[in-house]
């Protein structure tokens, strides 16, 4: 067993607490890492808040970069050394994962949100040897180290800055593969993203990367319009201030290509599947609460060919897609970069606040001295 320093939220709405754990040793298909950083995403929240049931006490945390520091007997993917990002978990052998659709596993929900292995297990104790829930996205990765399947760990390069690289394990892959793997946006379209925190603003760079020219920001912090038109957009529209819908529509000459909506929010929702063009497609990435329901109008999207889907992990082959990523980022073509601010393991709590408040769009957190 290892002992590890640990975030761990033991009651519904947190807060995070810092404690002293152990972590079992690997099993043959398993990896342990030893956690450099990792990104604070919307779902840590929504776990923490309990909106979608989610055993507790548990350790968070599903955006982790780190070093292989032991594997398994019968891993063959990473060695010890290699430089690794995490990202969610799948079962490898449902219906959808065998025909390759990853993200829509069988499983999905209880391997990323049960709190526990396949089989039910946990690896993280507390003192006296009471099991506390992990495994969150097959990892919890608010730890100075984590024990993960050989499956969900992505080896990117020895040169890429790893503190950094957290994020694309989940909310940057969401955003940029809502674009480039779900939506296919094309060379030459018109794309509007509903909601400029770090999935939308990920999306927007996509896009660029993408070839879309018309490229359309809408959220209501004139900070992140700001952000977004540096990172690709081509229009800026506050929805505070401006109806959204009519803003996409005379900019576009009619409706948008593609929309995503990443904010959670039914009626935003209902504004980005408004603002679609004839024969258009409007992604769904946003979070809300088990049970949230949104309408739109049946013969508006009907009459006029319109296409609504459901995006998870933005259907990402993680295995190929985040060192895709990666390289653009070291092509100066995708700078996600600007989105992060770094805090401490102690500095958690803040980092969850400034998050929700907007005035950090993607926290990192740095689990090593």
């Amino acid at each position: 067993m290892k002992e590890i320093t640990g975030a761990v939220v033991r009651q519904k709405g947190g807060p995070f607490k810092i404690e002293k754990l152990t972590l079992d040793d690997c099993r043959p298909e398993e990896v342990l890492v030893k956690v450099v950083a990792t990104g604070m995403c919307h779902t840590d929240m929504v776990a923490r808040d309990q909106l979608y049931d989610v055993p507790l006490p548990i350790v968070l945390g599903h955006e982790g970069a780190g070093m292989v520091e032991a594997v398994g007997s019968s891993v063959k993917k990473v060695a010890v050394g290699d430089h690794v990002v995490l990202t969610y978990m799948w079962c490898g052998h449902c219906k959808p994962c065998l025909r390759g659709d990853l993200t829509y596993c069988e499983n999905f929900y209880p391997l990323n949100f049960g709190g526990a292995r396949e089989d039910g297990s946990t690896a993280t104790h507390e003192a006296g040897g009471r099991a506390v829930r992990d495994h969150f996205f097959g990892q919890s990765s608010f730890g100075t180290f984590a024990v993960v399947h050989e499956r969900n760990v992505i080896r990117v390069p020895r040169d890429a800055p790893l503190e950094l690289l957290g994020p694309l394990g989940c909310g940057i892959q969401t955003g940029a593969g809502a674009v480039m793997n779900a939506l296919k946006v094309t060379p030459g379209s018109s794309f509007a993203a509903f909601g400029g925190g770090a999935v939308g603003l990920s999306a927007i760079m996509a896009a660029r990367v993408a070839g879309a020219t018309t490229i359309i920001a809408a959220d209501v912090v004139p900070s992140r319009l700001q952000l977004a038109k540096e990172l690709g957009a081509t229009h800026s529209v506050n929805s505070r201030e401006t109806d959204p819908v009519a803003a996409v529509r005379e900019i576009t000459g009619g409706g948008a290509d593609f929309t995503l909506e990443s904010s959670g929010r039914p009626a935003v929702l209902r504004q980005a599947i408004d603002a679609l063009a004839i024969g258009g497609t409007c992604g769904i990435v946003g979070a809300p609460a088990l049970g949230t329901e949104a309408s739109f109008d049946v013969n508006g999207v009907m009459t006029a060919g319109k296409h609504i889907i459901g995006i998870i992990e933005g259907e990402s082959k993680p295995d190929l897609f985040i060192p895709a990523l990666v390289e653009l980022y070291a092509q100066g073509r995708f700078p996600f970069d600007k989105l992060v601010k770094f805090y401490t393991l102690d500095q958690i709590n803040q980092a969850a606040q400034d998050s929700e408040k907007g005035v950090t769009i993607k926290p990192i957190v740095r689990l090593q001295p």
